[in-house]
């Protein structure tokens, strides 16, 4: 695993892209390194959040390995686009919440990562953009479908037609970013801020809530409706709903079990 560096320390998982010679960009051995880790979290009952990077202090990541696709037969392509389809796909179903920390360049598959993500922080100097179509292709891993749904179909349509790289201030007014920050070592801090302040809940509920929102944004209200009535259902038969009442109660914090 050496494309994907990968911790877990205080119920949160750190996935750090290793490749920081190659603008942390995405080859085939990469991909398959990143499935495997995020399939592993998905199953991992002791991660709460998960916290994506970008090795060094360039780049996130500047997508799809330009040199190693210059080598791939059109069927090897075909297969690379699948993979980082599939395990953006796979990462945007985490049950957990997930944080991309970007601290640098975000281009294309880059770009597309930090969309699979519930939350997006960048330092000010980083650069983001889904610049496929400037390489005769289009955004293959998500791009052409999460953006419009984040910012509206028209802006995503001029950023993704021009291929327009962002400076980090400009993603944050169109709502691409949480939030932006001066340096590496502030980005870090308010994403493991972030991800304290997300932990001090119920994590069943949040878990839940992330199922809800998400599930329910891709259909109308009523059915909307009737995913978040279910999704509460599971939040009531457990102990960390008494928890919360007796902690209530007893003037005091809840120590939640994820149970």
């Amino acid at each position: 695993m050496e494309n994907i560096l990968y911790k877990k320390q205080n119920n949160i998982a750190y996935i750090t892209i290793n490749r920081e010679r190659a603008l942390n960009c995405f080859n085939y051995e990469t991909l398959q390194q990143l499935q495997l880790i995020t399939e592993q979290i998905h199953l991992d009952p002791e991660v709460q959040v998960v916290i994506i990077t970008g090795a060094g202090e360039k780049a996130f990541s500047a997508g799809a390995d330009l040199k190693e696709r210059r080598t791939l037969t059109e069927t090897e392509v075909r297969r690379n686009v699948k993979a980082i389809r599939v395990v953006f796909h796979a990462i945007s179903k985490l049950p957990q919440p997930t944080i991309a920390a970007v601290n640098g360049y975000a281009f294309g598959g880059g770009f597309e990562l930090m969309l699979a993500c519930d939350f997006s922080v960048a330092t000010r100097d980083a650069k983001l953009g889904l610049t496929e179509t400037s390489w005769a292709i289009i955004p293959g891993a998500g791009g052409t479908q999460r953006l419009p749904r984040l910012i509206g179909e028209m802006k995503a349509k001029e950023l993704i037609f021009t291929a327009k790289k962002l400076t980090a201030e400009e993603a944050l007014q169109l709502g691409i970013l949480l939030q932006v920050v001066e340096d590496q070592k502030q980005l870090l801090e308010s994403c493991e801020q972030l991800a304290l302040d997300i932990m001090k809940n119920g994590p069943i509920a949040i878990k839940q809530a992330k199922y809800a929102i998400n599930q329910g944004m891709n259909t109308d209200l009523q059915t909307g409706l009737e995913i978040e009535s279910k999704a509460y259902e599971i939040t009531i038969p457990t102990e960390d709903r008494q928890e919360a009442l007796r902690a209530f109660s007893e003037k005091r914090l809840p120590n939640y079990k994820g149970k």
